[in-house]
């Protein structure tokens, strides 16, 4: 009868560690639902403001490890939620750890399919660590709206 309960005390507290683990970082759904939500945004108040919220993380749009960025079909960041610093810049031949033209390729797909998850590799805000990330886009207008999770 102990073994029974101390069995299930550890599934209990494996289940409870997993579930703290999982709020803890964002997930694809959430990287779906706040690219919805940006571009809402963006259409309802205007590309001023809502560059100018992403960018300053107000309320709703840094959550955890997710955040929003907004380029121009040139490559050109419009909002960056995890660095101000990048607003302004051509990053089109960035590239990540691999080698990869990430921004190039997030343009490119942009341009062709509208809607689209992308892989590829960056430094995760939380941790510092480079990880593989996807991240979520969609095209509005002559921008690309996205959000993107990491993988653990």
């Amino acid at each position: 009868m102990r073994n029974h309960f101390v069995i299930s005390l550890a599934l209990v507290t494996l289940v409870g560690i997993a579930s703290v683990q999982a709020a803890e970082f964002a997930t694809s759904k959430d990287a779906e639902a706040i690219v919805g939500k940006a571009i809402s945004h963006i259409k309802t108040d205007g590309k001023d403001k809502a560059y100018a919220d992403f960018t300053g993380k107000k309320a709703g749009w840094a959550d955890r490890d997710l955040y929003v960025v907004v380029y121009d079909l040139t490559g050109k960041v419009l909002a960056h939620g995890q660095n101000a610093k990048q607003v302004g810049m051509d990053l089109i031949g960035i590239t990540d750890a691999d080698g990869k033209e990430f921004v190039k390729e997030r343009v490119d797909l942009a341009k062709s399919k509208g809607k689209f998850w992308q892989d590829y590799k960056f430094t995760d805000p939380v941790t510092k660590k480079i990880l593989p990330k996807s991240m979520y886009c969609e095209k509005l207008d002559e921008t690309v709206v996205c959000s993107g999770i990491y993988k653990r």
